[in-house]
């Protein structure tokens, strides 16, 4: 580091080589730690009085999400979030890496997927053009750039989301949710 407090020299950030999934090192026989999660059963367990009238409670396997997720929108149609959030939770869960993915980190990734998905519908009724407010003139739709934006928040929160799995997998996997809501969008069915 230099006195003026910037980096200087020395190896660039993200160069060399990728680092191999974790399924990969295990089938080639290399040397790989994989990320144990502790149960959370107390080492001591202590003797507590049950009241009387208590109702035996059962944990959920998946978290719910979030009421924003379904929210209604302006046109009258729900959000329709919970469902990717739900698809994508359940793909988590099949490759045993749902605990390691923060259930927030989900919901921000069904959030922005679905309003990339919304701006392509606009995109679809409105037209790639828009007027302009003041001159009349034709102009870009606003739709193209909230989408574009859309699409690469959605993106790097999946590469996020993604990286976690390639590194916590210990299983090959096969399939993407993302490739499912592309085709979806791209054949223009409802989800």
């Amino acid at each position: 580091m230099a006195k003026d407090g910037t980096n200087r020299g020395g190896r660039r950030v993200r160069a060399g080589d990728k680092p191999l999934p974790l399924s990969d090192k295990i089938a080639s026989g290399k040397a790989a730690k994989i990320l144990e999660v502790p149960d959370l059963q107390p080492e001591t367990v202590f003797k507590i009085d049950e009241p009387e009238g208590v109702v035996e409670l059962y944990g959920e396997d998946m978290p719910a999400p979030s009421d924003y997720l379904s929210a209604k929108q302006r046109d009258g149609k729900p959000l329709g979030a919970d469902l990717l959030y739900t698809e994508t939770w359940k793909w988590l869960k099949e490759r045993g890496c749902e605990k390691f993915v923060n259930p927030r980190l989900i919901e921000a990734y069904a959030q922005a997927f679905t309003r990339y998905i919304q701006c392509e519908e606009a995109i679809s009724t409105y037209g790639l053009l828009g007027k302009h407010p003041t001159t009349g003139g034709a102009i870009t739709s606003p739709f193209v750039q909230m989408s574009q934006s859309f699409q690469k928040q959605a993106n790097l929160i999946w590469y996020e989301i993604f990286d976690i799995v390639k590194q916590n997998c210990t299983t090959s996997f096969i399939g993407n949710p993302q490739d499912e809501i592309m085709e979806a969008l791209l054949s223009g069915r409802k989800r």
